[in-house]
């Protein structure tokens, strides 16, 4: 079971793969330091957060800074969403890079299979040409 395994890993274009790596890294790296650095935010409701306010009172003020944090940190969500699309992206040509390098290693593989029984049969006609 391990073999087909090792096949495949001995097949990996690694050139592409550690030349690709430094940017995956980076994109990752800013992904984690942009989620990381937004902890979770207190959700209390407007309403518990403020002291009863007499009747009549202005309570558009406090919904407005409360709109606003929102709009923020879906404006914040929105760059952390851009920020995986353009990683995904990353990891989405690197994977076609590496496909491609495996479907060029079969065809090669598949050339030298028949290569290599010609040669053979070509080698086997010349051992009995010898012995006969």
């Amino acid at each position: 079971m391990a073999v087909p395994w090792l096949l495949v890993l001995k097949s990996v274009p690694w050139s592409s793969v550690i030349k690709s790596a430094p940017k995956v890294a980076e994109g990752a790296k800013k992904l984690w330091n942009s989620v990381g650095r937004n902890e979770a935010q207190d959700v209390t409701p407007v309403w518990l957060d403020e002291p009863a306010a007499a009747p009549g009172a202005d309570r558009v003020a406090p919904l407005q800074a409360r709109l606003l944090a929102t709009q923020s940190a879906v404006k914040d969500l929105h760059q952390q969403m851009q920020a995986s699309a353009e990683l995904i992206k990353q990891l989405a040509d690197q994977n076609a890079l590496l496909i491609a390098g495996i479907e060029q290693n079969r065809v090669r593989l598949k050339w030298l299979t028949v290569v290599t029984a010609v040669l053979a049969l070509l080698a086997l006609g010349q051992l009995m040409r010898l012995l006969l």
